[in-house]
């Protein structure tokens, strides 16, 4: 398995942090941060920054806007996952119009997939 640290990137990581998404804060402040296990923002693992890491639950939750869906977008999301998988990290999508048109739908499914691996 592929090292999970890259020093490399920890500086862009807190960049991201300072300038997350409105669906990455909405999700972030009103969910995440809430949850009874440690979630980290923008964090590091490997060659990628997950919006949000839940180690316990070896869970990386990713908000997708709409680059992700241009051929090259959904290619690199694949390696991501792929890299993500061999590190036996299971990765949810959630589209930035999940977050704004179903977000307790999206707090539930994040929940149930939580606390069932913990």
């Amino acid at each position: 398995m592929k090292s999970l640290k890259n020093a490399n990137l920890t500086e862009y990581s807190k960049k991201l942090r300072k300038e997350m998404t409105k669906e990455e804060r909405h999700l972030w402040y009103d969910f995440l941060k809430t949850l009874p296990v440690t979630v980290h923002r923008q964090k590091v693992l490997g060659p990628y920054i997950a919006d949000f890491f839940c180690a316990e639950a070896k869970l990386v939750i990713e908000l997708d806007g709409s680059q992700h869906y241009s051929d090259d977008g959904i290619h690199a999301d694949q390696e991501r996952d792929a890299f993500f998988k061999e590190a036996g990290i299971t990765v949810v999508r959630y589209t930035n119009l999940d977050i704004n048109r179903n977000f307790n739908g999206v707090c539930g499914d994040i929940w149930e997939r939580v606390m069932n691996k913990k």
